[in-house]
């Protein structure tokens, strides 16, 4: 696959952010499709300027730190910790499961903050910083149903096709299956899952909109075992989601994070 210069880094350090214990060198480039000598060159550079390092023992290329204090630094110059974190940390609290804050920018819904409700016995605590899916998940579902049905399956579009083997049991595996879940989440408020991410997990969710114009600027949403957080749970906690949506749709211009 060709691109820039600027492409071909940028690519580099979204692979490499999926890989906590490193790649070889060789796979990195088979994965992005460029060549080694290629991937090469931008994982010394990216190197020498302190963004990746490379395994001594393994000669796995690795993401550094520098970059995740890039992350933190821009959260926080954002007010969004002070600001949105503590509607996050009651909510979770409330609900005794994972809650997640997602903000959108332009075709992407990108989960940038958790809290954590459970401190025993089962968790669902997946990896921050990645761009939701939105075929199957609460979230991505949220989002899609704020918008009419075209402009929804227009984005599910340009997003990219998944592997339906990482798709849960219960996940929608047409369009047609979608956009009757996407009809039942309009007329709730809130999206309800179980079984459709993965197996054995279950979340709701809701968007977060502009309060004056209106338009999506965000998604909030609950998972947790399905064992425990069952569907008649997730109805009896929506009013607690719809709330703290209402709250962060509030708060959102006190924070940069969230885009006009």
């Amino acid at each position: 696959m060709a691109g820039s210069l600027i492409e071909r880094t940028l690519r580099v350090l979204e692979t490499l952010s999926s890989e906590p214990d490193g790649i070889p060198l060789q796979r990195l480039a088979e994965r992005l499709e460029i060549p080694k000598s290629a991937a090469h060159r931008i994982c010394n550079e990216l190197g020498r300027q302190g963004y990746v390092r490379q395994e001594t023992r393994t000669g796995h290329y690795r993401l550094s730190t520098r970059l995740i204090a890039l992350g933190f630094r821009y959260l926080g110059s954002t007010g969004a910790s002070d600001v949105l974190q503590p509607i996050l940390d009651r909510l979770a609290d409330e609900t005794g499961e994972l809650v997640r804050l997602g903000v959108i920018e332009g075709d992407r819904q990108t989960w940038i903050a958790k809290a954590q409700g459970t401190r025993t016995g089962l968790r669902y605590d997946p990896d921050m910083g990645r761009e939701a899916p939105l075929r199957y998940t609460a979230s991505g579902q949220a989002w899609l149903a704020s918008l009419d049905d075209q402009a929804a399956l227009a984005l599910l579009e340009r997003q990219g096709h998944h592997n339906p083997e990482h798709f849960g049991p219960n996940a929608p595996r047409t369009d047609n299956e979608l956009l009757d879940r996407l009809a039942l989440a309009r007329e709730r408020g809130y999206t309800c899952c179980v079984d459709s991410s993965a197996l054995g997990t279950s979340a709701f969710g809701a968007v977060i909109r502009h309060p004056m114009q209106g338009h999506t600027i965000g998604v909030i949403s609950v998972a947790g075992p399905s064992v425990r957080l069952t569907e008649d749970r997730m109805h009896e906690l929506a009013p607690k989601l719809l709330q703290a949506v209402e709250e962060l749709s509030q708060c959102s211009q006190a924070s940069q994070l969230f885009s006009e």
